[in-house]
């Protein structure tokens, strides 16, 4: 079977954006103009039971009005495959952008034009570097009370890229926001009404001051600067291609269809940030940005393949997105219900049809593909094969995990890997009945093994079961979402910090292990010298034996005993990290040094060199924003400092005012009845992991105590 649609013709897009930004109801609007539904349901209905978005469609996202997981729609739009992932605005659930961005080939960065760059945004747009993701801005919500899209055009430039390209400006704002001003095409979209079918009125640019006239002296500017706004475009566009800037410079004119390709030449580079504007609400500059999606983001391969590596992550290579190639495809995340399970994966090379087999080159297991279906947010659709830039959906894989590569065994090969966050929080998980322990087992190993930003533990200590998430409604929602899709009731403990711990100073140990008690023996001696590293570095061990002082065969189980211990350290039985672990001498004997007796002297070694090292612990510290009126500000401000954090910035955004600053999550609990009670609502608050930092040695006792209770 061939092709049915050229690959030029499809586009893989994310939408991403801080929380309440407009995703979902940009999402809306897309599948209504591109004719994949005839109905549109908006965000706040969903709250009063009037039914659900299509791609916000678990009762929990109903309940909260919040996108939880990310949903894959496909639709078309003037001849092009659209394949469209709506992603979470929340910061406990980066997990789906991360997963998301990482199989996409552009995406959509969507702006409250009242609040401009969030938080949220700042981290979903370095994800997209992270990724070499191309992206275009789409300032939303400009008919709502105080929006801005100059102070929103300022902020993208100073705090995400210095390469944005003005491809819209609004034409009024607030109640009297009727279009946009086409920079690119030279004209004036200006629309009849607010209905969602409602037309508008196409006229040139010199014509629109003689249209409109607006209260706003702001909005009126932006009129009277229109040509010179056209100009710069115009010329930081053309810049790209060094004949046509100089036919500009020089006469004035240009050819469409070159400033067209300037333009998707520099988005897909990430040399020019195209920005457009709107109002999804309205119905006001959705089908504009949908043109802008299909001119200028890239189509798969466009932008490169995906790299090749070994298996220790270094680059070995480049797959190209085509057909005539071995199958190659990336497992980016997965569904459990009681349905069975849905493995999404997006296909890098080569053609995969029903009854197929392909090996999880990750694993080293052969999956077959019983069935492929093509994912329409909770409805599926089943089709027979699928080919180089496709995204789609696997039914009941057994061994697949996210980010595992899944190739033809003839031609195995590794994709790069997904990078996950640590989790920062957790909480002790029981069965609401005695009889329901195996479920709760089975549910919690289905929400780990679909979410990666999730860690499973059990306490030895006490026996219990230790979920661990990226924050308190991250684990609240899983063990809403058990109940929901997998039938299993819960309780869940109070929130625990995940704190981690680290070696104060450089330490040089020897220790020795001896033990006989007639017959062969045990003896291993080993010298090693502990040294803390910056954070982030993770465990670095190092091997610097010389005159076969420690015989070869034993050095892997010296190593091996220093990872498996640095998991407890020796102030509070919290994971050891960032440190470099050099073994440089030891001894052995003939007949009773093994592999046993190594590990038993290497694990009590960095015990007691953790404990001289005057050991350190750690806690996450959260980057915190609050946005209140400002009457509030100095009682925030004021309770952050009483929480051990500190004010990194602040200042009005529209008619509210904002503080950001670094507060320790142990102190965070909580927060929202705070911030509530000293705003009287009128507060709102985000807050995401940044680092770990030393806990104050006054602290430490205090921490530990309430960590206990």
């Amino acid at each position: 079977m061939t092709r049915k649609k050229a690959l030029h013709l499809y586009r893989n897009i994310g939408i991403i954006a801080h929380i309440d930004a407009g995703k979902t109801t940009t999402t809306e609007r897309i599948l209504y103009y591109t004719g994949k539904k005839h109905q549109i349901i908006d965000v706040h209905d969903t709250k009063e039971g009037k039914g659900s978005t299509t791609t916000d469609y678990l009762e929990q996202e109903r309940k909260r009005g919040i996108t939880i997981q990310s949903a894959a729609v496909s639709t078309e739009w003037k001849g092009y495959q659209l394949n469209l992932i709506d992603t979470p605005g929340h910061v406990d659930f980066t997990i789906e952008v991360n997963r998301s961005l990482r199989v996409l080939d552009g995406a959509v960065v969507v702006f409250d034009g009242v609040a401009g760059v969030e938080p949220q945004t700042e981290t979903n747009w370095r994800l997209a570097d992270q990724y070499n993701v191309p992206r275009i801005c789409y300032v939303n919500k400009m008919d709502r009370t105080g929006a801005n899209f100059a102070h929103c055009v300022k902020g993208i430039r100073e705090r995400l890229s210095p390469n944005v390209l003005l491809c819209q400006v609004p034409l009024g704002s607030h109640d009297e926001f009727v279009g946009m001003a086409d920079l690119v095409a030279g004209v004036g979209y200006l629309w009849n009404g607010d209905d969602k079918d409602s037309t508008w009125d196409t006229v040139p640019l010199d014509q629109i001051a003689s249209r409109v006239k607006f209260s706003a002296v702001g909005d009126q500017t932006w009129v009277h600067e229109l040509a010179r706004l056209r100009q710069e475009t115009l010329e930081y566009a053309l810049a790209m291609d060094d004949a046509a800037f100089d036919r500009l410079i020089e006469t004035g004119e240009f050819d469409p269809e070159t400033l067209k390709r300037c333009i998707r030449e520099g988005c897909v580079s990430g040399k020019l940030v195209p920005v457009f504007c709107g109002s999804s609400y309205r119905n006001k500059g959705v089908q504009q940005l949908l043109d802008g999606v299909v001119d200028y983001l890239p189509f798969p391969g466009e932008n490169g393949g995906i790299a090749l590596v070994d298996e220790d992550g270094h680059v070995v290579g480049e797959q190209g997105v085509v057909d005539d190639a071995p199958a190659r495809a990336l497992a980016f995340k997965v569904i459990n219900d009681q349905f069975g399970t849905l493995t999404f994966c997006r296909i890098y090379s080569g053609v995969i049809k029903k009854g197929d087999s392909l090996l999880n080159v990750t694993r080293g297991k052969k999956e077959r593909i019983g069935r492929i279906v093509e994912v329409q947010a909770n409805a599926t659709k089943e089709i027979d094969e699928v080919r180089a830039g496709d995204i789609c959906a696997f039914v009941s894989m057994k061994e697949t995990e996210t980010g595992d590569s899944l190739a033809d065994p003839a031609h195995p090969a590794l994709l790069e890997r997904m990078r996950f966050p640590d989790p920062v929080i957790s909480v002790s998980v029981e069965p609401k009945h005695r009889n329901d322990v195996d479920k709760l087992s089975a549910a919690l190993y289905k929400m780990v093994k679909a979410d990666p930003s999730l860690r499973l533990e059990v306490d030895k200590e006490t026996g219990q079961t230790v979920l661990k998430g990226m924050g308190e409604l991250h684990l609240e929602v899983t063990i809403d979402r058990m109940r929901t899709e997998l039938g299993v009731d819960a309780n869940m403990g109070k929130p625990k910090v995940s704190f981690r711990e680290a070696f104060g100073r450089p330490v040089e140990h020897t220790y020795t292990h001896k033990k006989q008690s007639g017959g062969s023996g045990q003896f291993a001696e080993v010298t090693m010298v502990f040294e803390p590293l910056e954070s982030g570095s993770g465990v670095v061990f190092a091997d610097e034996i010389v005159g076969g002082r420690v015989p070869r065969e034993y050095i892997p189980a010296v190593e091996h005993a220093v990872r498996v211990e640095s998991r407890e350290g020796q102030v509070a039985g919290y994971e050891v990290v960032d440190f470099k672990a050099r073994l440089i001498d030891g001894k052995f004997h003939d007949v009773d040094s093994s592999a046993l007796a190594f590990e038993i002297a290497s694990r009590q070694c960095f015990r007691e060199a953790q404990r001289l090292s005057k050991p350190k612990l750690l806690e996450p510290v959260m980057r915190l924003e609050v946005v209140t009126e400002a009457d509030y500000l100095g009682d925030v401000i004021g309770d952050i400092n009483r929480r051990r954090g500190n004010v990194s910035d602040q200042g009005q955004r529209g008619s509210q005012a904002f503080v950001q600053g670094f507060v320790p999550l142990s102190e965070m609990f909580g927060y929202i009845n705070f911030l509530r009670s000293a705003t009287r609502g009128r507060g709102t608050f985000t807050m995401e992991f940044d680092h770990y930092e030393d806990v104050p040695a006054n602290m430490v006792d205090v921490l530990m105590e309430k960590e206990a209770k």
